[in-house]
């Protein structure tokens, strides 16, 4: 099978950054299901490993990346029960595996789900990996209760791209909740509005723009941008017993004593935790991502695709790389095979 991977973390201008080549194409066992990749999409975590993995020393054979597909299932393993050939699906992987960067992929039923049949298969591959994380910071996380939160606030920083896209609608039409987003370019506030934000406010003039429109503190705090960067600010910002998430990770420590007489809490979500250590309730990524198709399905969501790439190959893949390193990008990416 035909496949797309990297030896050394190289800049994406460099001709290596990314190598196709031909792979044994695998054989599913246990509980995973042989894939027919038709569509993937690109995310900043893409990026981020190809340009870490490898920057003092290189990998014997080309190591393959990739998370969000939308597939065929080829052939299932003998402990497979959720899915027969034949089923289209779609899915975010696992870290700790080869990726989706290939015409065929292994995968876990149980962090699959299946396709929405509504959606084209690029508008399809946009949606698991944010919509994943989105909604695990939502209920799993912050433990948003729809029928008893309806109406409180909750600030998204970076609400413009691909994981604050899908966020903002299921705030809003899943949690009840008053969404305000940042955002400073005029594209990028117009889409979030389109998704369905209440209100934007930009990111460089936080306080006083909340102040603006009658909301100086929030109820909840998603951060899918730099918390280090408005760590000071959320803590001022959050409300008493008030929770923040945040996907990015923190490059200095935190001083979480500030949160001390607020009693506010802080969680991290990293959408690959129940897959990387096979936790009791790995499961519920199956059941969330059929939930997410339904609500889908029902247009009570809509997909995050912005621009769609044609054709499974290198040059593609850089330049998707190249847009998502940007940091501009607005919605999600796509190939499609």
């Amino acid at each position: 099978m035909k496949a797309i991977g990297f030896k050394q973390s190289l800049p994406i201008t460099d001709p290596s950054s990314f190598i196709e080549f031909e792979t044994e194409k695998p054989t599913p066992a246990g509980y995973d299901l042989l894939v027919k990749i038709s569509a993937i999409s690109v995310n900043p975590v893409d990026f981020k490993i190809r340009q870490n993995a490898a920057k003092e020393t290189s990998f014997d054979e080309p190591k393959i990346i990739g998370w969000d597909a939308v597939g065929t299932v080829e052939a299932v393993g003998d402990k497979a029960s959720k899915f027969k050939v034949g089923d289209e699906v779609y899915y975010a992987g696992d870290i700790t595996r080869s990726g989706c960067n290939a015409e065929y992929q292994l995968i876990d039923e149980r962090i699959v789900g299946r396709k929405p049949s509504t959606l084209s298969l690029a508008e399809a591959a946009a949606i698991p990996l944010t919509g994943l994380t989105a909604w695990e910071s939502l209920f799993d996380r912050m433990k948003v209760n729809p029928q008893t939160d309806q109406g409180k606030t909750v600030l998204m920083l970076a609400g413009a791209g691909g994981v604050g896209s899908i966020a903002i609608q299921i705030a809003k039409q899943v949690a009840g909740l008053t969404v305000i987003a940042t955002a400073s370019r005029p594209e990028s506030q117009a889409w979030c509005k389109e998704m369905g934000a209440d209100y934007i406010v930009n990111h460089y003039n936080l306080k006083q723009e909340l102040k603006e429109i009658g909301h100086s503190t929030v109820d909840y705090i998603l951060d899918f941008v730099n918390i280090n960067a408005y760590w000071e600010t959320a803590v001022e910002i959050i409300k008493p017993q008030g929770h923040i998430v945040t996907i990015t990770g923190s490059s200095e420590p935190l001083d979480l004593s500030l949160l001390k007489t607020k009693s506010a809490s802080l969680s991290w979500e990293f959408m690959y935790t129940r897959s990387m250590y096979t936790t009791d309730d790995m499961e519920r990524q199956h059941q969330i991502l059929n939930e997410i198709a339904d609500l889908l399905d029902s247009g009570d969501l809509r997909s995050t695709l912005t621009t769609t790439l044609k054709g499974f190959s290198a040059e593609n893949l850089k330049k998707a790389h190249r847009m998502q390193e940007s940091g501009k990008t607005i919605g999600k990416t796509v190939i499609e095979y």
